[in-house]
């Protein structure tokens, strides 16, 4: 007999039981009892099907005793309409759906559903797909300050040392394909061509419309058809991008032609600030504006207008953002980030540097790698009294950097020859070599726990939103690493204030529910 004939032949018996089961196993072997139909007793509680250090736990706790919660609610101004669902409900399920990798609205509606973490944050209530993704947009401004409460924690616990701090950014694909975009000398050739197009469709539409009208009398059918709309669109969309290109072209050449002006009035010996040199910087701005195009190849998006096409770092080209963060080394705790619409890395560094002081403090050293170099750079470290150590050049793979010269400096050198002495020191080489696993091992955790490479939402604004909650995340799990040393819940943190509207009208609507449930009749009195 074939193996096929005895798969076929070998049936399961119906009605077979498990003690029936059970009789090819050894004699006298006894199993634990399995009753898949048995209904519980009590009421389980979710509590106890998690255990005492799940990471759920932690978000639950952190969001319930250690933030405020007040921007979220202040948010809720409408008294008019359905009860929405309770921020810090929808806040701990968007915080924990993040640090898992669940970021889509749909993936969070069905993980309320089927994980019990989720349903034991949601305390088993289910919010549909829409509310998530409402709740998000909503609050876009109260995640940035989400990112500097946990930071703040972060600092508390004594996981920000301020020794080493590590400068990197990456490029994170936005939420559009490159293939949905169209290059400045594209447009000019296809806009005429959907403007010839859209025209002999609207003479075909008003013939129709005319020989319908003669059938039908007042009859309805002067909707314009679905193919006609959509070339429409395209037309709009194509000349839109066009006037955007245009006006970006120009705000850059009357940016240039203003600071050429100031550094030739510099030369000459001139005030720059003067009112006769600044009505001659204005004057060379829009002259250079009036007279600026496009380059053919720059090109826009479509989907998200905000997004630029930039090289990643396997070599492609693909619509993104650039993303920067800067890295504390003691614990990898992000102190500083941001997120743009420019490729260049060395604009980022003064902003950020600024917003370093700012949120922790006047970190010792500041490390950045070759991509950020730049007098301006340099000069913006030592104004700050940071000690900085900023690449000046690449090495190939595996080529030794070169000895540091003997000597004095000369007194002549420029900033980036003293730096890249520097850095040839033996001090210098041990200082830089840190750099590389300080910033770059957090984007890596940050796009393979979280799928940060990749953002959902649209546009700058709500891009750099999603950015920043990703970096608020990342640092809370750097902080969940270290919960014994968060510092005890400070008393009287806000979770929804009463004095606001929303807190008033949530104790309101609150108190009429549980009056109409004392005073709904019984089933037997009904």
């Amino acid at each position: 007999m074939g193996v096929q004939e005895t798969l076929i032949e070998v049936l399961a018996v119906e009605g077979a039981s498990a003690e029936a089961a059970a009789q090819v196993a050894a004699p006298g072997k006894v199993f634990r009892d399995y009753q898949p139909g048995q209904a519980m007793l009590l009421p389980p509680s979710l509590d106890g099907w998690l255990p005492a250090e799940h990471l759920a736990r932690f978000v639950d706790e952190l969001v319930e005793q250690h933030l405020d919660l007040s921007p979220f609610y202040a948010a809720h101004t409408n008294s008019k309409g359905f009860p929405p669902y309770d921020p810090r409900m929808m806040l701990k399920v968007l915080l924990y759906g993040y640090l898992t990798g669940a970021r889509s609205s749909r993936k969070l509606e069905t993980a309320c559903v089927e994980q019990v973490a989720f349903r034991f944050l949601a305390a088993n209530q289910c919010p549909d797909h829409r509310a998530f993704s409402r709740f998000r947009r909503r609050h876009l401004a109260a995640m940035d300050g989400l990112f500097l409460q946990v930071l703040g924690l972060c600092q508390q616990a004594g996981m920000v040392k301020l020794g080493n701090v590590g400068l990197d950014g990456t490029k994170v694909r936005a939420n559009a394909s490159r293939h949905k975009a169209m290059s400045y000398a594209r447009m000019n050739e296809r806009e005429p061509e959907l403007a010839a197009i859209v025209r002999q469709m609207l003479e075909e539409a008003e013939q129709v419309d005319a020989a319908e009208d003669e059938l039908y009398g007042d009859a309805r059918g002067d909707e314009l058809p679905e193919h006609l709309r959509t070339k429409q669109g395209r037309l709009e969309a194509i000349r839109k991008a066009k006037a955007e290109l245009e006006a970006e072209a120009a705000d850059k050449a009357a940016e240039h032609a203003r600071a050429k002006e100031r550094r030739k009035a510099t030369r000459r010996g001139e005030d720059p600030d003067s009112d006769e040199i600044v009505e001659r910087c204005e004057q060379a701005a829009a002259e250079a504006a009036a007279k600026a195009v496009p380059k053919p190849k720059a090109q826009r998006n479509f989907t998200d207008p905000a997004s630029r096409i930039m090289k990643t770092s396997d070599g492609s080209f693909h619509q993104c953002y650039n993303a920067q963060a800067v890295v504390d080394e003691a614990h990898q705790v992000i102190v500083a980030t941001g997120l743009s619409a420019q490729a260049a890395d060395a604009p980022h560094l003064p902003a950020l540097l600024e917003q370093t002081i700012t949120n922790v403090g006047m970190p010792k050293r500041f490390l950045a790698d070759a991509g950020y170099w730049s007098d301006g750079n340099h000069q913006a470290l030592a104004d700050a009294k940071v000690d900085g150590y900023i690449a000046t050049g690449r090495l190939k793979h595996n080529e030794p950097v070169p000895a540091a010269p003997r000597g004095r400096i000369p007194k002549d050198a420029s900033p980036k020859q003293r730096m890249a002495r520097k850095l040839r020191t033996k001090t210098g080489r041990a200082i830089y070599a840190r750099r590389k696993v300080i910033p770059e091992p957090v984007f890596g955790q940050m796009k393979t726990l979280q799928n940060a490479g990749q953002l959902l939402l649209r546009g700058h604004d709500a891009a750099r939103a999603e950015w920043m909650l990703h970096a608020t995340v990342h640092n809370l799990r750097k902080l969940a690493a270290h919960r014994d040393k968060l510092p005890a819940a400070p008393q009287g943190v806000p979770k929804r204030p009463s004095s606001s509207t929303a807190g008033l009208l949530h104790d309101a609507s609150q108190a009429l529910r549980r009056l109409a449930a004392a005073l709904a009749p019984t089933p037997a009195l009904a």
